[in-house]
């Protein structure tokens, strides 16, 4: 077992890996400017407030503690499964599409991919 950790981050050079934090010319760490979108600025990167990070905190949370089940996989690069009647997730590393049909475990409704989706159109 183990425990999610989630890094925020700040832009830095490469070549400079022990170049530090966005700082002021007495080198104190300058604090994280919040743009209009909701996004870091200022050399801050901000991951925690990716939409495809707290998505998968909310999905881990509703799944936390529900056992796999509904396992499927193509052999290869594309796995899904549910975890209980809670949760139920797709994975794709192939080059190509997926288009399979699932048994979900989940109950009737409407769901949506809180990766990468919004809700658009009542969908």
């Amino acid at each position: 077992l183990g425990y999610p950790v989630i890094m925020s981050s700040y832009n830095f050079d490469r070549n400079n890996d022990a170049q530090g934090p966005p700082s002021d010319s007495n080198g104190n760490t300058n604090s994280v400017p919040i743009n209009a979108d909701n996004s870091c600025g200022g050399g801050w990167v901000c991951e925690h407030r990716w939409r495809q990070i707290y998505g998968m905190v909310r999905f881990r949370n509703t799944a936390s503690g529900q056992p796999v089940a509904n396992w499927w996989d193509n052999g290869n690069n594309q796995i899904a499964f549910s975890r209980g009647n809670r949760a139920f997730i797709v994975i794709n590393n192939d080059d190509s599409g997926l288009n399979q049909w699932f048994q979900t475990g989940l109950p009737q409704g409407q769901y949506c991919d809180v990766i990468s989706g919004n809700v658009e159109n009542g969908r």
